[in-house]
């Protein structure tokens, strides 16, 4: 079939097949899958939004041992929040799972909403994460689409409308529910997931042992590597972080991100920004110039090469200014002082953890 919806031997034939490979072959293990309690699905499903599952599970594993109900979750401290999300990344999600925690304990009591419309109206809630959640801790049939099911539909089905389009997302949305198992909504929805993770896998499909390898538009057209299409090249925008540690016998100067910029509510070191890449000798003279640093009055003890994060839109590269000052000073904006010892108690974005890690292994080595 290609760019139709499913009629009705199709879909019957996909349902078929797809569920017997649930039932006989589909073994992979997750903590919440089966789980019924609203919150846990919840708390799962936002800490994948973008993540992969092997990155994901130990942070829903720590989340649940901290905050094993929703109302734990809404009393603790956005700082001790971020510190448990920190190096998870996209942390507008931690800031939409922290309100959306505090309303439900406050506003609706502690009780998850039950039905779809309103469990979408929560922060940081699209239509897949609601669908997911509805299906599967209240088995309400909605469909689940993410990057799997995307790849699975388009490459069985030989679907070549770009899935980044607003035509292509309606096209598959409708197939989707077509095919959708309405009696148990929440298996069909975890299983086409599985089976999208594990056979219908992006790179290197395991073909061979799939079921719809018969029947499949791209394995047999030779298409498993051009479905499912994207119209839309992602432009990647480049910037240069220069952080500036600046320590003052056992205190280092810190600040937290603000505005809506990315890592908002995340700590750094002070920072100056470039359009380009620049000398150390340049960024020292800005220090000077905006009162961070006092001419003739610090000593640079240390400058790293370039770190680098990739983010979705936009590309990180990081040094570190590693300076001692002689006397400690008022600090600039929003910036403090804290001890050494403190500075495990901040959450900081991953390219800061990163760096700090390789310092205290290098440290280590050389003892």
């Amino acid at each position: 079939m290609n760019q139709n919806l499913a009629n009705t031997a199709d879909k019957k034939q996909f349902q078929e097949r797809f569920l017997r490979w649930n039932r006989t072959k589909n073994s992979r293990e997750m903590p919440w899958k089966g789980e019924k309690d609203p919150y846990k699905v919840w708390l799962s499903e936002i800490i994948l939004q973008q993540t992969r599952v092997d990155q994901g599970l130990a942070y829903y594993q720590r989340f649940i041992a901290r905050f094993p109900d929703i109302h734990l979750l809404a009393k603790a401290k956005d700082q001790v929040i971020f510190k448990l999300w920190e190096g998870l990344g996209y942390y507008t999600r931690c800031r939409n799972l922290i309100s959306a925690a505090r309303y439900i304990s406050k506003e609706l009591n502690g009780t998850f909403p039950s039905n779809y419309d309103e469990i979408k109206a929560l922060k940081g809630v699209g239509p897949y994460t609601a669908a997911a959640i509805s299906s599967f801790a209240f088995n309400l049939p909605y469909p689940v689409i993410d990057g799997n099911v995307y790849r699975v539909l388009c490459r069985v089905f030989g679907i070549t409308k770009p899935i980044d389009s607003a035509h292509g997302k309606n096209y598959i949305a409708l197939l989707a529910n077509e095919l959708l198992d309405r009696q148990q909504p929440g298996t069909y929805n975890q299983a086409i997931m599985d089976f999208g993770a594990t056979v219908c896998k992006p790179v290197a499909p395991n073909c061979s042992n799939c079921v719809f390898k018969k029947t499949c538009f791209a394995f047999l057209n030779n298409k498993t590597n051009v479905l499912p299409v994207k119209a839309k090249k992602i432009s990647i925008k480049k910037r240069w972080f220069y952080y500036l540690i600046i320590e003052h016998e056992n205190e280092i100067a810190i600040q937290q991100r603000t505005g809506n910029d990315i890592w908002k509510h995340l700590y750094e070191f002070p920072l100056i920004e470039k359009e380009q890449s620049t000398t150390p000798a340049t960024v020292l003279r800005k220090a000077e110039t905006i009162g961070l640093l006092t001419k003739n009055k610090y000593q640079v003890e240390a400058i790293s090469p370039a770190h680098r994060q990739q983010l979705t839109h936009q590309l990180i590269a990081g040094h570190f200014i590693k300076i001692r000052i002689l006397k400690k000073n008022a600090l600039k904006g929003n910036a403090f002082w804290i001890r050494g010892t403190q500075q495990k108690k901040f959450a900081f974005p991953k390219l800061i953890t990163q760096y700090l890690a390789e310092v205290k292994e290098a440290t280590a080595l050389r003892k």
